[in-house]
């Protein structure tokens, strides 16, 4: 299994790579990383302020970024598989991004930052968009998605493709998170063979790891909550429509979003204003409903909890069927505590009616696969300018997938694919709406749409391991934030695929704001203020980090003029 290509001469990392061991338990910022003297903090607590503040400084530039970031990458992808792709053109962006700044041109706060992307959404350049997939591999596309055109017009440096759970979880009913042919198997970075959440895993260990300034995810149910919950990160799971998804490679119209994981909630802002916005790829972002998106950093106000009304749909924290999340509830318990001292008032017992009916029926799935089996085909397949292996359908990848032999099959099963062809229709017959109307109907009028208005609530609040199927049903908008981590005494479990610790010691955890569409500049503040008042991040330690902080880089190019 590849576990990091980059397609450049072998003096790429050269100048930067001098530091390839590992810490174990010992936070980074035990090391020196001042930069000629000045105080700056290690790569991975910088934020995007710090970033800003030493590019305008000349501390450092874009390319020393790009290079200690890259070597960051290096020093842990060999046991973590978290990229898949460094991009091979990211120092020539970066110093084109560096003379443009010289130039007093700075085209935002991003300029010159790099970021990752999960290994789903499109870039027109000579990175691969495999969602892990050989029948993917060496594909184009005519243009970059949305996404990746915002992140350049924003001045950032798309530095890698993050590895993830194969198809974005979405083939197999036996396999593990974080895993795909291409890319490996991605371990989390707080316990020995972590089970990483899925399915944006790589960007989850990446961001959390700083292995750039933050990465974008995306979700269909619980693909950025979940990872970053379990990655001890900010993630924002926006509003289906507030962030375009042409050109990433799809499962569900419906339910797929774009958004930020991140190491705080203001970067997870900066990087949500960045990719927000209409576009003309993509009709759900017509229900955007202003011209100008909102100002989600000037949303991180600490008195932002103030006043609000927050539910608690106590019914939806249900250890019978997930009785590992235990520790989770008195932790969850105290921070209600915390938000009621902020100026909150918390209403318990907001309980979602449509809770039973929900996990009694099959709705829920019969829209993802008829949502798969249209828009696979229709919204990426057939847009690709180049299709080596000549898949144009769902039955032509699973066909691929069983005669390919490093597509891992049958000891990975296409069952998910199995069931969305036998269903025997897509997204535009009679049967899919009585489906998808169902779903919406108990996710949203007796889910979170009805509880905010029965009890005149502003938010929900939920654990965020619970919190991700009702907001994913009717595409309403999530931020989820570090919450804490199991205590030493947990029992590691493994997962059911037998190769990845699903619960273990020292395993963070997240608490997650939901509310009405389009209200990510609400939450976003919600989130913010808890934040503050805890500052639970720094307090989890990852038991493997890098080592290489850019003071190296710097010190490096200097010796290099001298001589």
């Amino acid at each position: 299994m590849a576990s990091l290509f980059v397609r450049s001469s072998a003096t790429f990392f050269l100048t930067c790579v001098s530091l390839l061991s590992l810490v174990t338990c010992e936070p980074c910022s035990n090391r020196s990383t001042s930069i000629n003297g000045k105080p700056f903090p290690p790569l991975i607590e910088a934020t995007t302020e710090n970033l800003i503040v030493g590019l305008e400084l000349g501390l450092f530039t874009s390319v020393d970024l790009v290079k200690a970031y890259t070597a960051r990458i290096l020093e842990v992808n060999a046991t973590l598989h978290m990229v898949i792709e460094v991009n091979p053109d990211s120092l020539a962006i970066a110093a084109e991004l560096d003379a443009q700044r010289a130039n007093g041109t700075v085209l935002g706060p991003l300029h010159g930052i790099p970021i990752l992307i999960k290994n789903n959404i499109a870039t027109a350049d000579k990175m691969d968009n495999t969602a892990g997939s050989y029948a993917l591999a060496g594909a184009k596309v005519p243009r970059d998605s949305t996404i990746a055109a915002k992140l350049r017009k924003a001045g950032a440096v798309i530095l890698g493709k993050t590895n993830l759970s194969q198809w974005a979880n979405y083939r197999s009913f036996n396999t593990s998170n974080g895993w795909s042919a291409i890319g490996g198997q991605t371990q989390g970075a707080y316990y020995p063979g972590q089970d990483p959440s899925g399915s944006s895993s790589g960007s989850g260990v990446s961001s959390s790891l700083g292995l750039a300034l933050a990465a974008l995810g995306t979700e269909t149910d619980g693909s950025i909550l979940s990872p970053s919950d379990v990655n001890n990160l900010v993630g924002i799971k926006p509003t289906v429509g507030l962030t375009a998804r042409d050109l990433v490679v799809p499962i569900s119209e419906h339910q797929d979003t774009v958004g930020p994981m991140a190491r705080t909630v203001k970067d997870a802002a900066y990087l949500l204003a960045a990719i927000a916005g209409k576009s003309l790829y993509d009709n759900y972002t017509d229900a955007i409903p202003w011209d100008t998106i909102p100002d989600y950093v000037a949303a991180c106000n600490f008195s932002a909890l103030r006043g609000k009304r927050i539910g608690v749909p106590r019914n939806l924290i249900d250890l019978s069927s997930d009785p590992a999340a235990a520790p989770i509830v008195p932790v969850f318990n105290a921070a209600l505590d915390i938000l009621r001292a902020a100026g909150a008032t918390i209403v318990d017992n907001t309980n979602f009616t449509g809770y039973d009916a929900l996990n009694e029926g099959n709705y829920s799935n019969i829209v993802l696969e008829a949502d798969f089996i249209s828009d696979l085909p229709k919204e990426y397949l057939s847009k690709l300018s180049y299709n080596p292996n000549n898949v144009h359908s769902v039955a032509d990848v699973r066909n691929f997938t069983h005669d390919f032999a490093l597509e891992d099959w049958p000891e990975r099963d296409t069952l998910v694919w199995d069931g969305a062809l036998e269903l025997g229709y897509g997204n535009t017959s009679p049967e899919f709406w009585s489906n998808y109307t169902m779903n919406t109907f108990l996710a949203g009028e007796m889910g979170i749409t009805g509880a905010l208005k029965n009890y005149s609530l502003d938010a929900l609040v939920l654990p965020t391991e619970f919190s991700p199927n009702f907001p994913a049903l009717i595409g309403a908008p999530v931020v989820t934030v570090p919450l804490g981590a199991y205590p030493q005494n947990t029992t590691v479990l493994v997962n059911q695929f037998g190769n990845l610790n699903a619960t273990a010691p020292n395993v963070p955890f997240g608490i997650s704001f939901m509310g009405p569409h389009f209200s990510e500049e609400m939450l976003i503040g919600l989130a913010y203020a808890f934040e503050q008042r805890t500052m639970v991040r720094n307090t989890i330690i990852p038991y493997i980090q890098p080592t290489t902080e850019l003071a190296d880089v710097v010190h490096a190019r200097q010796q290099a003029k001298k001589t």
